[in-house]
């Protein structure tokens, strides 16, 4: 298989955006990032994926930015790393949710059952992609933004994004 040539360096936007979010496995990453999964084991177990790719793609996330490594020790004593978004990386969240709305629309499965509901949690009604709310016409901060993913659960699912600390 050849690989790719990098778009890093492109006058386009949407090519360097590519360059960086254009995976599979990388939107899987980041949207159980967004559920507040920050470990390894955690991201490999929830999306399926294996070791050595999970590992490839968790440094090009840091590296583009998106993600930093947070120090902490298990419960055996062990030096470990969690993966926590960075403000760059919470950004992504406006591409997740218009993602799901295309996906919805343009490649519903027969067995697809009800789409995902973004819903703003303050007052229970939708957020559009743009993340504002439908009802109040605010912008939604992600802290402030549940997920009704009806395929796994009948109750919402509140963002729990974890961030990195600021430097």
């Amino acid at each position: 298989m050849t690989t790719r040539s990098s778009w890093e360096a492109a006058p386009c936007p949407i090519a360097r955006g590519a360059d960086v979010l254009g995976d599979p496995w990388t939107l899987l990453i980041l949207r159980q990032a967004m559920l507040g999964h920050t470990r390894f084991d955690q991201l490999r177990d929830e999306i399926g994926i294996s070791d050595n790719i999970l590992a490839a793609r968790l440094r090009r996330l840091v590296a583009a930015g998106l993600f930093e490594r947070v120090p902490y020790r298990d419960e055996r004593g062990r030096a470990r790393q969690e993966y926590r978004l960075t403000a760059a990386g919470l950004d992504t969240l406006p591409v997740l949710h218009a993602l799901a709305a295309w996906g919805d629309k343009h490649t519903r499965a027969d067995n697809a059952g009800e789409p995902l509901q973004i819903i703003h949690q303050k007052c229970g009604n939708p957020v559009s992609a743009g993340n504002r709310c439908a009802h109040c016409r605010r912008t939604v901060k992600p802290a402030e933004i549940a997920w009704l993913r009806p395929w796994l659960d009948t109750e919402p699912t509140a963002l729990a994004p974890a961030v990195a600390p600021e430097s």
